[in-house]
């Protein structure tokens, strides 16, 4: 599981260090390092709010959390103004895209985890039925015959269905 606090603290030490960052570099390229530590601390925070919001008992990180990737929407909105002051606007709008395309991505491979689990749990489950179904028919079949030997036994030639 992923530790929401680990996670808030990632999104904001890479926002800090843009910030710090894009004030000593003279092009937007040369941010591209930091800019994939955001969006890696971003795409952390994005699964431990899931996970939070999940297990109920941790609402308030899960807020938290909501709040700061709230405040890391207002920071690429800075950041589209920074690449639009240098005249990169398609870069960003190409970074948006990938990050995007990266996010349903996710969406997809936690949809098809969530299947191939419960198609494996529907699996373990007919499984077990089955070895339950046979033990039963085989403890039905023995107690069966049990009783019918018994039976044959007490009569010792004596019945009428022996005759």
């Amino acid at each position: 599981m992923i530790d929401p606090i680990t996670a808030l603290a990632g999104i904001q030490a890479a926002v800090a260090l843009i910030k710090k960052v894009s004030k000593t570099v003279d092009d937007v390229a040369s941010l591209a390092p930091v800019l994939s530590k955001y969006w890696d601390a971003k795409s952390v925070a994005t699964k431990a709010v899931v996970q939070a919001k999940k297990s109920k008992s941790s609402m308030g990180t899960a807020i938290q959390i909501e709040l700061a990737l709230d405040e890391a929407k207002r920071f690429e909105a800075q950041l589209l103004l920074l690449f639009q002051a240098s005249g990169r606007a398609d870069v960003w709008s190409r970074i948006k895209a990938r990050a995007e395309a990266m996010d349903v991505e996710a969406a997809h491979d936690a949809r098809r985890e969530r299947e191939v689990a419960a198609k494996r749990k529907k699996e373990m489950d007919e499984v077990i039925e089955a070895v339950l179904l046979a033990v039963v028919f085989f403890i039905m079949v023995g107690a069966i015959l049990y009783f019918s030997f018994l039976i044959l036994e007490q009569c010792a030639g004596k019945c009428d269905f022996q005759r």
